[in-house]
């Protein structure tokens, strides 16, 4: 992308904080993991890369790193992971992946599309930490490969039948045009003000009737 894509400005805000805005409602704290510095300014509570049993783990080794850090210091049994460039999630979305793997016996529900697994906006249990910090430090580092290692429960996004943006609900950004596109389809979904103005319309009427009957 050639920049953080974290601090793309998406809807009107960086899309870090359109995710953590979208995640608040529906978990007990969102956390953040990664370099504290450019990220800081937002107010959210962010962890560097950490594994016990590593002395130092440098920045950026991989997506791995980072869900091995989150389970690490986490105090809750599930947890859900999401990566910071998915501008089609959807709150309606969130809340069914976090209900159906609740219900799982798995350690790991992750989605499954026709591009392969999606760990990266997954549900894990906090005990997948010590067999996923196992396989890091003899060297995995494709998430897939260490998902191997444990328990995983996958599911295809058409399971999630009559849900909007299915096909697209876990692209990420990996070029400029996909922002732009990412935009485009965000634009499409805001409401025009005249279709404001319609909706408010009857709510006052409705406002005022209690005053009219006294």
């Amino acid at each position: 992308m050639g920049s953080d894509k974290a601090l793309m400005e998406f809807a009107g805000e960086p899309l870090l904080v359109r995710t953590a805005r979208l995640l608040k409602p529906l978990v007990s704290s969102v956390t953040v993991i990664g370099p504290s510095g450019p990220h800081r300014k937002f107010g959210l509570r962010i962890v560097p890369d950490k594994i016990r049993g590593n002395r130092k783990v440098a920045a950026y080794q991989g997506p791995l790193a980072g869900i091995v850090t989150a389970l690490g210091i986490t105090s809750t049994p599930w947890n859900l992971i999401l990566a910071c460039d998915l501008p089609y999630l959807t709150r309606e979305w969130i809340e069914m992946l976090l209900a159906r793997a609740l219900r799982s016996h798995a350690q790991a529900f992750v989605p499954s599309t026709p591009r392969g697994l999606e760990p990266l906006a997954a549900v894990y249990r906090r005990d997948a930490y010590v067999p996923l910090a196992e396989a890091f430090r003899k060297g995995v580092r494709k998430v897939t490969d260490a998902l191997e290692t444990i328990p995983v429960e996958t599911f295809a996004l058409e399971d999630f039948g009559g849900l909007q943006c299915n096909d697209q609900v876990l692209k990420n950004m990996n070029t400029p045009e996909d922002f732009e596109s990412a935009k485009e389809w965000w634009s499409s979904k805001e409401p025009r003000k005249t279709d404001v103005i319609k909706d408010l319309k009857p709510l006052r009427q409705r406002r005022s009737a209690p005053r009219r009957n006294k």
